[in-house]
């Protein structure tokens, strides 16, 4: 096999692509200490922040769910793609020229798949921009954007672009440009036709480029202009292929990303048009999702953004139609609500209109108004559930609750569940609020829906069957100066030197730990290490037998989690933690003299008692200058 990235590039990558600022592409992270950052992590669902990013050390750490890694694995875990293709993806992105073994030059067909397809779209986008400005046909497009009050250079802007008027045209210039038939096949740009000949996807049509939160296009949404047009559908859109998922993918991300974690807030609206009016209205914090409804999987996306959590909470806003459609996705949303930790909030136009077509009638300022006309979730969904029941029977009026009371009852607020509660009251016409407030108490949600395991019992049920020695508790008091000394030796390698390498094995109660000290020594010990970045690759690579990934994940977990002291540690704290390890087994030693010289008659071996009595003093010396060492440490 040819083309290996040579070693040193791939250090060289792993150095210059600075983790955080990768992995804040995709999760909003905020400090947490100790040179550390915190967010919500990517690779499970949770409420609170448990991953954990350490950008001196290059290394990631999710305390929920067990992900770890450096730069490099993460790019592989959140895209989906091999080792090699995250090292090219990587140093692009850096601006490294990548050399490969057998051959200084780079190979011209070992760019990975997924670099190797958004050059196909990106080619795509500049093909479809220069139609949009071409004579015949497009004038239509070009029209339709101007009369929603587009003009040249938003268009440009969002590199709005044309499919032309034949069969196989992209296609024809993609394939001069170098791309296999393939390619164009698996990134969505071209099809086989009946007799089998490779024809474009897109055709006579206004087209959106979608990109990824980082500028990458991997997909695009196109506009039927024209009644010939063979397909009825208003909006088609790339399929799924290894860059689109539809379910995860939301347009104008790339523009709003950076707004959205600034501003702690995320409007989602439901075309790509009404995005470009929001953010040409300024509200740059819109998105929409892209031939598909909102679900569950945008949400993770927003919440990693909005780093929503129980700490940090922002806003949701979204904005629908006023039709029954629209009234129907907000309840819909409604529905996805309790996902959020952030507030929620609905904008309706009571005369039907979209931000597009408000801003189009009446200007800039209308559609900001919307926004900040925005109606809590809960209200709204209250309000249209209301409107289908007449409350002046008493049949309307307990049908009304039978539906409204599991609403409020979802509250996660405790003290505006009960506001909510007599609100409703009155809106029924209920004189006693408090008959409400102990239905909306005692009402309980489906269980068999309302169960989710949690993250680490699914990592334990995934791993059950694998070998493995326990996970030590991050917070058992007994294994406390294991824990401390093992993250001392992989974050401050320098610091603890020789001092750690002098310990023995046995110092090391917990067989994890055992382990992980055995691979440090087996990496050279902590005296050889340099660099921080790659003396935790080494003490990873290091870790061998079926408990490999146990200790190659507690190496991570250690690199990134603070030390138990408010500042950096010096050499005074690592001699208190040196100490504090060492006590358990001089103690034990101490023990074990002790009932020697219970089975010793100082009268009839006299020499012997004297020289084990000798061993203890010695013991009780070191564990006293021990004791005064690790004063005051952990």
């Amino acid at each position: 096999m040819t083309g290996l990235i040579r070693n040193e590039d791939i250090q060289a990558v792993r150095e210059r692509a600075r983790i955080a600022d990768v992995i804040g592409e995709y999760v909003t992270l905020r400090n947490s200490g100790g040179g550390n950052l915190k967010g919500l992590c990517p690779f499970h669902d949770e409420k609170t922040p448990s991953f954990s990013v350490s950008p001196g050390r290059g290394f990631f750490y999710c305390f929920g769910c067990a992900e770890s890694g450096d730069v490099i694995s993460f790019i592989q875990k959140i895209d989906h793609v091999g080792f090699t293709e995250a090292v090219e993806q990587l140093a692009s992105r850096a601006g490294i020229q990548l050399r490969y073994e057998q051959g200084a030059a780079r190979p011209e067909r070992r760019t990975g798949q997924r670099a190797r397809l958004i050059e196909a779209n990106k080619a795509a986008v500049e093909f479809y921009r220069e139609q949009l400005a071409a004579p015949g046909p497009a004038e239509v497009a070009r029209a339709f954007l101007a009369q929603r009050g587009f003009d040249q250079q938003s268009a440009l802007a969002y590199s709005c672009g044309f499919a032309p008027d034949a069969w196989d045209a992209l296609t024809r210039h993609l394939r001069q440009a170098g791309f296999a038939e393939q390619e164009l096949v698996t990134v969505g740009l071209s099809r086989r036709s009946a007799r089998g000949t490779l024809i474009d996807r897109f055709r006579k049509r206004l087209l959106w480029p979608i990109f990824d939160r980082h500028g990458d296009p991997i997909g695009f949404g196109a506009r039927r202009l024209f009644d010939d047009d063979p397909s009825e559908a208003k909006y088609l859109n790339t399929s799924e292929t290894p860059l689109y998922k539809k379910s995860t993918v939301l347009f104008g991300i790339d523009k709003a990303r950076r707004d959205i974690a600034r501003n702690r807030q995320v409007v989602v609206v439901e075309g790509y048009t009404d995005v470009m009016a929001c953010h040409l209205a300024g509200i740059p914090t819109a998105v929409a999702s892209c031939g598909t409804a909102f679900g569950s999987e945008h949400i993770s996306v927003i919440r990693q953004l909005l780093m929503d959590s129980d700490v940090f909470r922002g806003e949701v806003i979204f904005v629908f139609d006023g039709d029954e459609a629209g009234q129907k996705a907000a309840l819909k949303a409604f529905s996805d609500d309790q996902k959020f930790t952030a507030q929620t909030f609905v904008a309706v136009e009571g005369d039907g209109r979209d931000p597009c077509e408000l801003r189009q009638d009446s200007g800039d300022a209308a559609v900001r108004d919307l926004i900040a006309r925005r109606t809590p979730l809960v209200e709204f969904a209250i309000a249209s559930k209301l409107k289908l029941h007449n409350l002046d029977t008493v049949e309307g009026r307990v049908h009304a609750l039978e539906e409204t009371v599991p609403l409020v009852a979802q509250i996660k607020d405790v003290a505006i569940r009960g506001e909510y509660a007599r609100r409703l009251a009155g809106l029924v016409g209920i004189d006693d609020p408090n008959r409400v407030v102990a239905q909306v108490r005692a009402w309980k949600p489906d269980q068999s829906k309302a169960l989710r395991t949690p993250a680490r019992q699914q990592v334990a049920e995934a791993t059950a069957e694998q070998p493995s020695m326990p996970m030590p508790k991050r917070t058992d008091p007994r294994l406390r100066a294991e824990r401390e000394s093992l993250k001392l030796a992989m974050q401050w390698p320098q610091l603890a030197g020789p001092t750690f390498d002098a310990t023995q094995a046995d110092a090391f109660g917990h067989p994890a730990y055992a382990a992980l000290r055995e691979s440090i020594a087996a990496a050279g010990g902590v005296v050889s290490a340099t660099d921080v970045t790659d003396w935790i690759s080494r003490v990873c690579a290091a870790a061998t037998g079926p408990n490999a990934s146990l200790i190659r994940t507690l190496a991570t977990e250690l690199s990134v989690e603070p030390p138990n002291t408010p500042k950096d540690p010096d050499h005074r704290y690592v001699t208190s933690v040196i100490a504090a390890l060492q006590m358990p087994a001089v103690h034990g030693k101490i023990s074990e003299v002790k009932s020697k010289l219970q089975r010793i008659n100082p009268l009839e071996d006299t020499a012997t008692y004297n020289r084990i009595f000798g061993e203890l003093v010695a013991l009780e010396q070191l564990a006293r200058a021990l004791r005064e060492q690790s004063a005051g440490g952990i």
